[in-house]
């Protein structure tokens, strides 16, 4: 057990912490939109839910390409650079939903949000690992999970707003703009970057790693951060094919509507999941984050199982308590991997954030097994994923 009396963000950081916290909400926004748009473009272009999932591999191959030039940025520049940055290449990547709108071109779209994901690659690889440092190193997971909380509240905002915009009352195609909502929010994300342009968030310096014979220490050394690298590359797997195929799979059962299935995703799903990350946060300032990792992975094993079971609204609930359990798991094992790295810190973020591209090859899987099979046979891909987290979070636990 932890300290209760272990402060959160250190004093002279609170105001930076602000600042950078109210970016996790952007890129929440950005992530969220895709999975109503993946609907939308099945419908309105007669594709495939394996050409639809290629929204998402092109804006986490945008992940996967500039990771490493944006950690090589911001090891240079430093984190208010990095932050800015992305911002701009996020702000453009929005607002160039214009042009493809226009043209009506499905390769326009995906250029645009391959854009978003080199400016979200910024943004994460400066913001994630610089919480991380804003306060006791024991509460870093506690404050990356409150900081990641914003996120979910991104991550509710856009299904309700895109999904009341592409889908009728009886759940078919709508007549609104999708343009729209990405040129607002290219807007927003502009001005925020005129702001960090103007701010100054302070460095944060560490002494580099050397052995007992003076020699440096390589990152590639450290076991568990390598561990955690393709933990998270797996947890990616898993909650980016959920949220890409969720409607598929509801509407598909018969349930409900695309548009009632946009509206459970927002308020049941990643309601839950904003819950989940604000409870395990406070959790994680009495507990200590290994166990709490193992337990919640324990969870979305076992709800993703109930899916494949196929019984029912049974398996329609374990998925929306699944999404409780998951919520912790980003940012814990990002917090993890970065445990006493010292001056590796902004290049070891660059490696973890090409743990998206899971939202590659995830989503391309789940659907060329959706495509062959069903949509329940489909989360084999995301259970598979989940496993492997479970043995990174039971040797964590092993080892704390």
């Amino acid at each position: 057990m932890k300290s209760k009396g272990t402060s959160l963000v250190d004093k002279q950081y609170i105001i930076p912490f602000i600042l950078v916290t109210s970016l996790f909400f952007l890129w929440g926004f950005a992530h969220a939109i895709l999975d109503v748009m993946n609907k939308h473009f099945q419908e309105a272009l007669d594709i495939t839910k394996a050409h639809s999932a290629f929204i998402q591999v092109t804006m986490y191959m945008g992940y996967f390409v500039m990771a490493i030039p944006a950690g090589l940025f911001i090891n240079r520049f430093g984190y208010r650079k990095g932050v800015v940055s992305g911002l701009i290449l996020y702000g453009v990547g929005a607002l160039l939903f214009i042009p493809g709108e226009y043209i009506a071109s499905f390769n326009a779209f995906l250029f645009a949000l391959f854009v978003i994901g080199c400016g979200l690659a910024f943004l994460e690889t400066a913001a994630n690992p610089y919480v991380t440092e804003l306060g006791a190193k024991e509460t870093a997971a506690s404050r990356l999970n409150f900081a990641q909380s914003f996120n979910g509240l991104g991550c509710i905002c856009a299904p309700i707003l895109v999904g009341f915009m592409l889908f009728s009352n009886d759940g078919q195609e709508g007549s609104g703009s999708i343009a729209l909502p990405y040129v607002c929010m290219g807007v927003i994300v502009l001005l925020v970057a005129v702001i960090f342009s103007r701010v100054k968030l302070p460095e944060i310096e560490h002494a580099i790693e050397v052995d007992s014979e003076g020699h440096k220490v390589s990152l590639w050394s450290h076991k568990l951060f390598v561990f955690g690298a393709f933990a998270l590359f797996a947890y990616e797997i898993g909650e980016i094919s959920i949220n890409s195929f969720f409607i598929n799979y509801v509407v598909e059962q018969k349930w409900m509507s695309a548009r009632d299935a946009s509206w459970v995703l927002s308020f049941g799903g990643l309601g839950l999941f904003m819950v989940g990350r604000f409870v395990g946060s406070w959790i994680m300032r009495r507990v200590r984050a290994e166990k709490m990792l193992f337990v919640c992975a324990t969870g979305v094993v076992l709800t993703t199982f109930i899916v494949l079971l196929d019984v029912g609204m049974i398996s329609l609930v374990a998925l929306l308590c699944g999404y409780a359990f998951e919520a912790i798991m980003f940012p814990t094992i990002f917090a993890l991997s970065l445990k006493g790295l010292g001056s590796h810190t902004k290049r070891a973020s660059s490696f973890l954030m090409m743990s998206p591209v899971g939202g590659v090859v995830g989503p391309l899987l789940m659907g060329y097994v959706a495509d062959q099979t069903t949509m329940v046979w489909s989360f084999a891909v995301p259970f598979c994923a989940y496993v492997f987290v479970w043995f990174y979070a039971r040797k964590m636990l092993s080892v704390a």
